[in-house]
């Protein structure tokens, strides 16, 4: 007989055992049939039908197994059943009265039992069988159709025979890690090992960084010299639970409590536990993890997070609460931070004479940093707009006190438009920002907006000429956004780009200022599949009334 796989020849090398021990080992635990001798086996049947489990067990005994079975219906039965036999095989009906193949197979796991477990049953479909294979079945039959249950038998008893020299080959392996502490000596985490009383038999060095203990020191301890007086009870009471029950009270994979070192300061800790067979006694190995570090980083993560929601709450009042209502005229801005605070920034402000200044801008990044860039910014732009109405005077100042305040690493584009309410008239200086647009009131583009001089911050002596002054139209639109709204990515890596943005406006120029803004947003937020935004988005739309239409 060959080995079945490298995996077996692995499991026998840990057993320290021969090609042919290993082969009658497995001889043993699964013995061939011969003419004349009958392979006992011991089978539990989950089933309410007496005759189907006749039906069943006579099939088995025909193919050769001198069968021994016990028949039960309930979840009560079958525990019992688990706790005082020997099975070496769970058959089981997929629907009883008051029971079911998925529940038995449920309490099979949680008993710890490795039996193979085969369903047979006279009507489920191949969806229902397929789940129930996916969580644990070995095998699913048809009553109608039972020639396969015999060699179906054949190969789990088989399956399970080599599972189980799988798993002593690994307590094989297990022994002489423990015998010979490679795998502890050179943890980075404390690991203890103990019995059930929770003695310590066994500590690797890192317990004395972990605990501040030297290793010898903790040797024929109880564990509860590393707990603080207030959780021991609990820990005891937790252990003798699960030796009396197999049930565990808490999970034993990286379970956060607190542990006490030497000197007494509690310190908080992640721990695994492993149950393990050593000599034929149940043992405890635990992985204990200093965790201080990860503690202090989580506190100062939420109180970031604090400070980031207060930096927010500033922010929003930096923004206009309304546009400002002016006869004729519908306006709208808003801001979509890509962080808890952004370095867009968008403004509706007083001008000499009665005129608005329109603004919109985009500090490079976002975050706390352009934030306050932002709001320096806009204080600067609120002085100068109440003093000055020539639009590239007003950049050139804000740029030369920017450009003190600014390090390389740091820019701001910015749109500032002037609007005459009383004869519509238009007039724009852009400090290198995304083209905004006037669109006619067809939807046509009347006017692309383009830059007229550098971003704000790099050069102090820079210049910047005002557009042509042009008149605002009935019906018309000004239209302004940041990059983050043409620079949004879709999943397939495709930018959002500006004919999406000016067809979303086509598409709701029937709509108010306010709805094409939200419109906007909605839009890139779908095309990039509403993954995280990878930087802030802003708006800002004026639209001029029509005049009304003659009755």
């Amino acid at each position: 007989m060959a080995f079945s796989s490298r995996a077996d020849e692995r499991y026998a090398a840990g057993l320290k055992l021969s090609h042919g021990q290993f082969t009658s080992s497995l001889r043993r635990a699964f013995p061939k049939r011969t003419a004349g001798m009958k392979r006992p086996l011991h089978v539990l049947i989950v089933e309410d039908s007496e005759f189907d489990a006749q039906l069943v067990v006579g099939l088995l005994k025909k193919s050769g197994y001198d069968v021994s079975y016990e028949r039960i219906e309930t979840a009560e039965a079958l525990k019992s059943a688990l706790a005082t036999n020997q099975w070496e095989i769970i058959l089981a009906d997929y629907n009883l009265p008051n029971f079911s193949a998925p529940e038995a197979l449920k309490i099979l796991q949680e008993s710890g039992r490795d039996l193979p477990f085969i369903i047979i049953s006279g009507g489920i479909g191949e969806d229902i069988a397929v789940a129930a294979m996916k969580a644990g079945a070995h095998d699913y039959l048809m009553k109608g159709n039972l020639s396969r249950l015999p060699p179906a038998v054949d190969r789990e008893l088989r399956e399970a025979a080599n599972r189980a020299n799988q798993r002593e080959a690994k307590r094989g392996l297990l022994e002489r890690e423990l015998r010979y502490r490679l795998l502890w000596e050179t943890s980075p985490d404390a690991v203890i090992f103990i019995d059930t009383g929770s003695n310590i038999h066994f500590a690797n060095p890192a317990v004395k960084d972990v605990f501040g203990y030297p290793p010898g020191e903790l040797v024929g301890k109880n564990l509860a010299v590393l707990q603080p007086e207030r959780l021991r009870a609990y820990h005891r009471q937790s252990i003798a639970h699960y030796l009396n029950t197999g049930e565990k009270r808490l999970n034993w994979r990286a379970t956060e409590t607190v542990g006490v070192r030497k000197d007494g300061t509690e310190i908080p800790i992640e721990i695994s536990f492993s149950d393990i067979e050593l000599n034929g006694e149940k043992r405890f190995v635990g992985f204990i993890r200093d965790i201080s570090e990860r503690k202090r980083a989580q506190q100062e993560l939420r109180e970031n997070e604090e400070q980031f929601r207060i930096a927010r709450e500033i922010q929003q009042r930096l923004f206009p609460k309304a546009a400002p209502e002016i006869p004729g005229f519908d306006l709208a801005g808003a801001t979509y931070p890509a962080e808890a605070t952004g370095g867009d920034y968008f403004d509706f402000l007083p001008m000499l004479h009665g005129r608005l200044g329109i603004i919109i801008g985009d500090v490079t990044g976002h975050g706390v940093g352009p934030a306050l860039l932002m709001a320096e910014t806009r204080a600067y732009l609120r002085i100068l707009t109440r003093n000055r109405d020539d639009v590239g005077e007003i950049l050139r100042r804000a740029n030369r006190v920017l450009a003190e305040d600014v390090g390389a690493e740091r820019y701001v584009t910015l749109f500032l438009g002037r609007l005459d309410p009383s004869t519509r008239a238009f007039v724009y200086a852009s400090a290198g920002h995304p083209t905004a647009y006037v669109l006619s009131a067809s939807g046509e583009i009347k006017a692309s907006l383009k830059r007229t001089g550098v971003p704000l911050g790099i050069h102090a002596d820079t210049h910047y000429q005002p557009a042509p002054e042009t008149s605002l139209l009935p019906g018309e639109l000004l239209l302004a956004v940041t990059d983050g709204l043409e620079e949004a990515m879709a999943p397939d890596e495709t930018a959002f780009g500006s004919e999406r943005v000016l067809e979303i406006v086509r598409s709701h120029r029937g709509q108010t200022a306010r709805q094409i803004v939200e419109a906007l947003y909605q839009g890139v937020r779908e095309f990039s599949g509403n993954a995280p935004q990878m930087d802030d988005v802003t708006a800002v739309v004026v639209k001029v009334a029509e005049p009304p239409t003659a009755k």
